[in-house]
């Protein structure tokens, strides 16, 4: 088993990397204290081998291997940009054919066109994207340099991107953690220092962390360097919550756990210094392994154009064969006659090397089906729609001063495609701000009555926190009155935590707590007189009615998602030994003495309703101990500590062997106050058939709280899935059990069919006996090591069959990269747009990996908000950017799209036809002037603003409507048969624009006699009546007129007819007479009565049939768009709603109507308003 070389850096430790020396996968971190290599200058280099531990000296100039703090979040950097962006860009197919068509260009013996009506365009495609994917990583680049920059004491001040593996860094108050650390000392007592996690969980509350007590004397650099261990680790991994491994030291071994490690992101809080062990540095740290990749985000239309492109080609070279034989055939049976007149160029020989030449002339001339003005015009809609989002002041939160920010500008019509929300909840659904709400003490409820906010506790508590929204007059009658069982139920809330405190000012006392329920339980019992004062490690203060106590803290029994609770053993000041416990009701209850059976029935009653309500509910425990019990379970206890192998396990026995026989003492309810408008927003979504799913670090009970609370979970519904186990087979067997339950109810089938439809009733009788008709819901809640199993290759398809099937799916306790991995299994599987949205680094995973990420710029840093492609303040914005904005660049974005292959298909397909006319000799029926200003003057700015600007209904509509959102996750509006409709319609065009002019001025004469049918008359007349057309059919086609359009519009075609004139005029052609050669054509031609006939004649046949069609399909087969736009014009009567639908509101069943329900109620709904 090879090594791999590892240099320490600054002082005598060195580090190796992590190897596998065992078949269990752990590795071996070694640090060595080398004071004579110190002195003379040198480092030593370990290297793992199978021959063991080997020391080599090397001189300082010596480069490390591992893995140096430095990171990097940027795609380029001033070397790769250039080929790396155009290698990028010509993925794009649009410009690889573009490029190949400029060296056919480039050869005068097929070109009929000058090369810079190619080049030109495309250089300015490509610069433009080019400056604007490095305006973007100039910022990756300028957030990267800025924490790369940071300073850190390794033993001396160095930036970031220098510390090194083995280094040993001094830490200071409120600085930032520039690797992951083992923590060796402190200055607050006991090794303790206190952290904010926010850039790693999302959690804004202060966690403690303390080290060995045979390093925490380490607190100088003296007895640093007199350090000499061996520390064998976990190799790196994106575990957040798990670190193992073990210090070997003066022959002795400590075991080492996550509450001795620091982690990069982390920031040091409360406490003024503290020294750490770089264990892991850039990459390897679990923030950067949980960061993922950036990536190359294209929407489903950027691809599905890159497939047409690839279609369009392979006509064109269709067209350009047929031409090419046409030629063929021409050149061997008539071109032989003109000999004399039109000889061969001096390189034609014979009619194959002719007809090969007209191939490629004929491709230049056709390759107009697909101008690279395309997607110049994409762009350019594209930022026109970010700036919408970014002034849009609806999505402007005034209270943090934010508004909505498009970072990304190349997914806007993604927006309106979505199918799948992936939501973090701490901060993104929620507040983040937790308020006591209900209680129940001794079998009797508290908190039932309306309550007063901010209720004034000081007169009898100077210490009660005034924020405090929770009061219960007789609550705080048998406080004072001395109810023992109350004091005991407050009494436990004062202890059983692990909520640090500080006094800012003297009685000014501040909480901080790893989650904010624990908090909000504190500072409960810290208005009822049981106030938490301070904290070490061995004692907690606690003041009770206005008396200090002080308790012996024994041991903490701390929560895990397992556990779902958490107990205390402390020792009062008399000497008895009590253990408090509070957790889940479903875990606590089974460990209960039975003389408790009566009032668990009561508090379980009152915990129904309480959760009825969407409350965090808890349920609070004690049970006393005997000296000898605590002796007898306190050395068991601590052999469980002191294990290597399966000490989790251990520990988790030690606990449940002494939270038994408790006593009940009561329940709590805590409210975690969602964000404004978060059920709306989802009720909307869902609607919408959007389907949200929240994936959350937090603990199970927490998430299924938020659920109930923001709706996603309802009561009404079928069956909740908890998906829990701890084995392969146990998390199979629970799908299937749950897939199983899914086909008895008859749903699975009709539900797998994607896109919220169902099977339709038959003979629906009304809409309401449809909607009740609807049964089967289903959600399903999986935790964070369960969702590991159901990763895996072999049972992926099952999980995706069952969550398919439900309504509303959360997973609890998962990693960041578990996030990523769900929507990559989602994307993998279900071929569906999605969207994930959270705060915190630790959805920075999540939002990379999904096709559109939105940062929340809230509380808990701007890790989020970086690595995103929109930003705003709340989660209810949301809604707005997808069925407004989103929705609207779709559409936007396929009407442009359908407008544009139509109107160059109308274009170009004349050259096709007329090479039957010209001898197929790859003669133009427009003059090159005209080629190249058609798709750059003549029809550019129409199309671009009803790209940007058009409507198919106001934006209130839309949010009324969340069914209009529909079209855009089917891709009805552009797709490979709308694409064929519109070049069907431009091939319709061509021929009647070539047809019409060449049948009338071929027999047609001018007023004196002479006739009409010359080259330069067609060619004026032809192209006059093209410009024309499509002018008529863009406006057609526009369904929001703004003056932009109409001046865009109809100065198009007036600069039509200015350039026109202009180019045919005698000034230009005395001025460059061999470039402008059409003297006169076009005052000449416009001047004929009959040309103007013939151009409207052709204008007629052209749009007849298309408003015909239309006319017909609003009358016949109208969508709910149609219905919409012509409702909001037509009806006057402002309560046009159907009884029933407010009753279904308040009930919350319309949170899970199907699809096919919502349009069949909307349509029933609108023929009783038509009929009415």
């Amino acid at each position: 088993m090879l090594g791999t070389p590892i240099l320490g850096q600054f002082g005598p430790f060195l580090f190796a990397a992590p190897f596998k020396l065992h078949q269990v996968g752990w590795c071996s971190a070694i640090l060595r204290s080398l004071q004579s290599a110190r002195r003379q200058g040198r480092r030593y280099l370990y290297t793992l081998n199978t021959a063991g531990l080997k020391t080599t000296k090397f001189g300082l100039s010596l480069e490390c291997t591992v893995a140096d703090n430095c990171i990097v979040t940027s795609k380029y950097n001033i070397i790769t940009f250039l080929p790396v962006n155009l290698f990028e860009q010509f993925q794009e197919v649009a410009n690889t054919y573009f490029l190949f068509l400029l060296i056919l260009q480039l050869i005068p013996q097929i070109s009929s066109l000058s090369w810079f009506t190619t080049i030109v365009p495309l250089v300015l495609v490509l610069s433009i994207t080019a400056v604007k994917d490095a305006t973007d990583d100039y910022f990756r680049h300028k957030s990267d340099n800025q924490v790369n920059n940071r300073q850190s004491q390794v033993l001396q001040n160095e930036k970031w991107m220098n510390v090194r593996v083995g280094d040993i860094i001094k830490l200071e108050n409120n600085q930032f953690v520039a690797a992951d650390l083992l923590l060796l000392s402190s200055t607050e007592p006991h090794g303790l220092c206190y952290i904010e996690t926010a850039e790693l969980d999302g959690e804004t509350n202060m966690k403690v962390r303390q080290s060995l007590s045979v390093t925490s004397e380490l607190g100088d650099p003296d007895k640093l360097a007199q350090f000499d261990g061996e520390v064998v680790c976990e190799p790196p991994n994106n575990k957040l919550d798990r670190f193992s491994g073990t210090l070997y030291w003066r022959d002795c071994k400590y075991p080492l756990s996550n509450q001795n490690m620091l982690l990069r992101g982390c920031v040091l809080r409360n406490t003024e210094s503290c020294y750490g062990l770089v264990i892991f540095a850039g990459p390897d740290t679990k923030l950067m392994q949980n960061s993922g990749c950036t990536k190359f985000k294209r929407t489903s239309i950027d691809r599905l154009m890159n497939t047409l492109v690839l279609w369009i080609f392979g006509f064109l070279v269709c067209m350009g064969v047929i031409l090419a034989i046409g030629n063929a055939v021409w050149e061997r049976k008539a071109g032989s006659l003109f000999q004399n007149f039109l000889p061969w160029d001096p390189s034609v020989n014979n009619f194959l090397f002719s007809a090969f030449l007209s191939f490629w002339s004929y491709v230049i001339i056709l390759n107009t089906v697909v101008p690279i003005s395309l997607y110049v015009s994409v762009e350019v809609i594209r930022l026109g729609h970010s700036y919408f989002i970014n002034w849009d002041r609806k999505m402007y939160c005034s209270h943090s001063n934010t508004a909505a920010e498009v970072r990304t500008t190349t997914l806007n019509e993604e927006l309106g495609q979505v199918e799948y929300i992936f939501s973090d909840k701490t901060g993104t659904l929620t507040q983040n701000i937790m308020s006591f709400n209900k209680c129940s003490i001794n079998g009797h409820a508290y908190g039932t009555c309306t309550m007063q906010k901010n209720k004034d506790f000081s007169s009898w508590n100077p210490l009660a926190d005034g924020g405090l929204c929770f009061y219960d007059g007789s609550l705080l009658e048998a406080v004072k009155t001395g109810d023992l069982v109350a004091h005991e139920f407050f009494r436990l809330l004062s202890l059983c935590h692990t909520v640090m405190s500080e006094e800012k000012t003297e009685g000014a006392l501040v909480y901080k707590a790893q989650s904010p329920d624990e908090g909000a339980l504190v500072t409960a019992a810290r208005n009822f007189g049981f106030v938490f004062c301070s904290r070490t490690p061995g004692t907690v203060t606690v003041h009770e009615l206005g008396r200090p106590v002080t308790y012996t803290l024994l041991a903490i029994l701390d929560f895990n998602n397992i556990r779902k609770r958490m107990s205390v053993i402390v020792r009062n000041p008399e000497g008895r030994i009590r253990l408090y416990c509070k957790g889940a009701d479903t875990v606590l209850f089974d460990r209960l003495h039975p003389c408790n059976h009566e009032l668990m029935n009561i508090t379980t009653n009152h915990l129904n309703e309480y959760a009825s309500d969407g409350l965090r509910t808890l349920a609070l425990a004690y049970r006393d101990l005997t000296e000898d019990e605590w002796e007898e379970w306190a050395e068991l206890y601590r052999g469980a500590g002191r294990t290597v192998d399966f000490r989790e396990d251990r520990l988790a026995a030690a606990y449940e062997e002494i939270e038994q026989d408790m006593m009940l003492l009561g329940a709590t309810a805590i409210e975690d106050k969602l964000q404004e408008g978060v059920p709306e927003t989802i009720a909307i979504l869902s609607l919408a058939n959007i389907k949200i799913w929240v994936l959350t670090g937090d603990k199970q009970e927490t998430a299924v709280n938020i659920g109930y609370s923001c709706k996603m979970l309802t009561d009404d519904m079928t069956e909740i899935f908890i998906i829990n186990g701890h084995t392969v087979q146990g998390v199979r067997e629970e799908l299937r059990d749950a897939m199983k339950e899914e086909e008895t109810q008859g749903l699975g089938k009709a539900c797998s069919l994607g896109n919220g439809f169902s099977e339709k009733p038959k003979n629906p009788t009304s809409p309401t006996s449809l909607l009740e008709s609807i049964s089967g819901e289903f959600a399903l809640v999986i935790s964070g090591h369960s969702l590991a199993h159901a990763l895996e290759a072999d049972m992926e398809y099952e999980f995706v069959e069952t969550v398919s099937v439900c309504k509303a799916v959360i997973c609890c306790r998962v990693t960041p990269l578990q996030k990523a991995l769900v929507i990559e299994l989602i994307k993998r599987h279900k071929k569906a747009v999605t969207l994930a949205i959270g705060d915190g680094a630790n959805d920075v995973s999540m939002i990379k990996t999904a096709h559109i990420g939105v940062g929340i710029s809230g509380q808990e840093g701007i890790q989020a908000v970086l690595a995103s492609d929109y930003s705003f303040a709340q989660f209810r914005f949301l809604q707005r950017l997808l069925l407004v904005h989103g929705r609207w660049s779709y559409l936007r974005m396929c009407r442009f799209l359908c407008y544009f292959f139509y109107k160059n298909f109308a274009f170009t397909m004349v050259h096709f036809w007329f090479g039957f006319f010209c001898g197929f000799s790859a003669q133009t029926v427009y003059d090159q002037y005209f080629i190249t200003l058609y798709n750059i003057v003549y029809t550019s700015l129409p199309v671009l603003a009803m790209g940007i600007f058009d409507q198919d209904v106001p934006e209130q509509r839309s949010l009324e409507y969340p069914k209009l959102y529909e079209p855009g996750q089917l891709n009805l509006l552009f797709n490979k048969r709308e694409f064929f409709i519109c070049i069907t319609q431009g091939i319709y065009t061509s021929v009647v624009l070539f047809f019409v002019p060449y049948s009338v001025l071929s027999h047609a004469t001018q007023s004196n006699g002479i006739a009409l049918a010359d080259y330069q008359t067609f060619a004026v007349t032809t192209a006059t009546a093209l410009v024309i057309v499509v002018s008529v059919q863009i406006a057609l086609d526009t369904g929001y007129w703004t003056a932009i359009n109409h001046f865009f519009v109809w100065g198009s075609l007036g600069s039509y007819f200015t350039i026109l004139f202009v180019l045919h005029s005698d000034i230009l052609f005395s001025l460059f007479p061999q470039q402008f050669n059409f003297l006169g054509s076009a005052q000449n031609t416009l001047k004929q009565p009959v040309v103007w006939l013939t151009i409207a004649l052709a204008t007629v046949i052209c749009i007849a049939p298309v408003l015909a069609f239309r006319f017909l399909k609003v009358e016949l087969k109208p969508q709910l768009s149609d219905t919409v736009h012509t409702g909001s014009h037509r009806s006057g009567y402002a309560f046009a709603h159907q009884e029933g639908f407010g009753e279904l509101i308040t009930s919350g069943k319309n949170m899970r109507l199907s699809s096919l329900a919502l349009a069949t109620f909307f349509k029933e709904k609108d023929s009783t308003e038509m009929r009415g």
